[in-house]
């Protein structure tokens, strides 16, 4: 009978060590540290004007509607195909900065006094991913207004067993790949603010060891007894 009793206590020494082992895992931002790197993330990617690789771009040139049109698109590599001109890198700059290069380009060989206006048409749908100890796990679309609070919600919510205290958001700021702990309880009071998602964010719900093996263990109490009565008879 002993050997049964201590039954709950073993499952809840043993679930301990990696639930201890997954707070402490990799060097992320917590707490305040997190939100000093929040607001800069969010300007940085949030409000980028740069053309970008699959955009695809409304060119006029003044006067030459046969060098003009609305289907220009941008290669993987960032580049684009113009008449005359040839292959141009276009990714990384502005619509203003890619004019001002065609404008000088056209105006030096071809197209006395050029006037060009480079505009973004579409760009392909931007995303952020909810993975973890969700009800919808998956990839989502990404909005201007998508904060932590609203990409949760559109993964159907943490589950009954997620670790709450400490949900994890990675982003990617100029190619290096970094992280914060952010607290859902003190997001949904109020009392810290809710930080913005952009594309390419993972967010990421941890799974409490120990409420997910209790959890386990009491929905199978039931078994349990009926055990127990058989041996008895």
């Amino acid at each position: 009978m002993n050997r049964f009793r201590a039954f709950p206590a073993a499952i809840a020494a043993a679930i301990l060590v990696p639930a201890a082992a997954v707070a402490a895992s990799g060097p992320l931002a917590e707490g305040i540290e997190a939100y000093k790197v929040v607001p800069e993330h969010a300007d940085v990617l949030a409000t980028r004007e740069a053309i970008q690789a699959g955009d695809r771009l409304a060119i006029r040139v003044f006067g030459e509607p046969e060098l003009s049109g609305e289907n220009y698109i941008v290669d993987g590599a960032g580049y684009l195909q113009l008449p005359l001109l040839g292959e141009i890198i276009a990714a990384g700059q502005t619509g203003r900065e890619l004019a001002a290069e065609l404008t000088r380009r056209l105006g030096s060989r071809y197209v006395r006094g050029a006037s060009v206006t480079v505009s973004v048409v579409s760009r392909p749908q931007a995303t952020f991913t909810v993975e973890g100890d969700v009800n919808s796990p998956g990839v989502f679309p990404v909005t201007p207004s998508t904060t932590l609070l609203s990409a949760l919600a559109q993964a159907k919510s943490p589950t009954k067993t997620a670790k709450t205290d400490e949900i994890i958001v990675f982003w990617t700021i100029n190619g290096e790949r970094s992280g914060g702990r952010f607290r859902l309880g003190d997001i949904r009071r109020g009392r810290a603010a809710d930080p913005q998602i952009v594309a390419g964010d993972t967010v990421v719900v941890v799974n409490s060891a120990l409420k997910s093996a209790w959890r386990d263990t009491i929905s199978a109490l039931p078994l349990v007894n009926t055990f127990f009565f058989i041996r008895n008879k």
